[in-house]
């Protein structure tokens, strides 16, 4: 019986907040809402708003990970007004929590302020290099504000996330409008691309390679399988040549002729004649950048081998590694990133509900 009423329970995608995290949560009985409206959802021990964004299908590991418990209503004038006036109390509490983040000399950079809908619960996300024992501080905040306090450490792209700001296309950052989870991003999706490896030009504000590495990386991976390697020999009819660059969006090559002239032809109109890559040296003086190893290994979410830069692993260990490599990215992002201490001093791990002591 159980089973079939899972089976037959409907459900909503829904977002927290303006640009928080994705849950999954039951359809509502009694309530007419849809997709696009905002409601009112009850979590653990609080209150809080999030937006209808789909009718979906979620996976028993998305139940399992949802903190949302049912939607209580429809978001009403009241609740706006609230919202509002939850902005105002924020900003005041962002002051507060600076002056006692400095009277207990501690090292960690407050990012933003949050209370839930019912102002029963004050979140603080704040960034710092280390972990930070900050349960005094957790003492003095409860004791002003009279409130459930819980201190929320982030990384780096969720600081960009909540503040915002312009990314080097013009246009506002991924993460603040339509990209709410992240996902491992790593040096070779810039090789792939033939993107200059300079950290200045394939970083963004946070710091980290540009989520839209990862956007077409698929179409440059299987499209460049279908393309001769630098260093083949080819037969193209102006006579044999090397190739010397590839150019996956017009699906052209660079071919260096017998009388050392330059080429370009599409890839129809050329024949491999000896398929051998170029040496590693060559292909990294073509990328024409002074590659810093140290330096670009800060830049990804997950350390690779930066000196493969011939690869040739076969489709299926291609996905398995990317698979290993995003289950890797979410438990670092959810061990590192996410740690939380709530206001009776103990401290929570997202990824379960085991409570242990702080270290310092």
């Amino acid at each position: 019986m159980q089973m079939e009423q899972k089976k037959n329970t409907k459900w909503f995608l829904i977002r927290m907040r303006e640009a928080g995290r994705n849950y999954f949560c039951p359809q509502p009985e009694g309530i007419d809402i849809k997709p696009g409206e905002y409601c009112v959802v009850e979590l653990d021990r609080s209150e809080d708003y999030a937006k209808i964004l789909s009718c979906s299908e979620p996976s028993a590991d998305d139940i399992k990970n949802s903190i949302v418990k049912r939607i209580k209503r429809k978001l009403t004038e009241n609740d706006l007004i609230r919202i509002e006036e939850n902005k105002k109390k924020a900003h005041q509490a962002y002051q507060k929590c600076i002056r006692r983040i400095a009277e207990h000399n501690l090292d960690m950079k407050l990012v933003d302020v949050e209370f839930t809908l019912d102002s029963s619960k004050v979140i603080f996300y704040f960034t710092a290099d280390g972990r930070v024992d900050f349960r005094e501080l957790v003492k003095s905040l409860a004791t002003e504000f009279r409130a459930r306090i819980e201190l929320r450490q982030i990384g780096v792209r969720d600081e960009s996330k909540i503040l915002g700001g312009i990314a080097c296309c013009g246009r506002q950052l991924c993460c603040c409008t339509f990209l709410y989870e992240f996902a491992p991003i790593n040096i070779r999706m810039a090789k792939e691309q033939r993107l200059p490896l300079n950290p200045c030009k394939i970083s963004g504000l946070c710091g980290r390679l540009h989520c839209c590495l990862r956007y077409e990386y698929k179409y440059y991976r299987k499209t460049a399988k279908t393309m001769p390697r630098e260093g083949a020999v080819v037969s193209t009819r102006l006579g044999e040549g090397k190739v010397i660059d590839l150019n996956i969006i017009k699906k052209t090559v660079l071919v260096q002729l017998e009388n050392l002239n330059i080429t370009e032809f599409p890839v129809e109109e050329i024949k491999i004649l000896k398929d051998q890559p170029l040496a590693k040296v060559e292909i990294t003086k073509n990328l024409g950048e002074d590659i810093d190893v140290k330096e670009l290994r800060k830049l990804e979410d997950i350390p690779s081998d930066l000196d493969e830069f011939d690869d040739e692993e076969e489709d299926d260990e291609e996905n398995k590694s990317l698979s290993a490599e995003t289950d890797q990215g979410e438990n670092v992002r959810k061990r590192n990133q996410n740690s939380k201490f709530s206001g009776d001093g103990r401290h929570r791990n997202n990824n379960n509900n085991n409570n242990h002591r702080h270290r310092k």
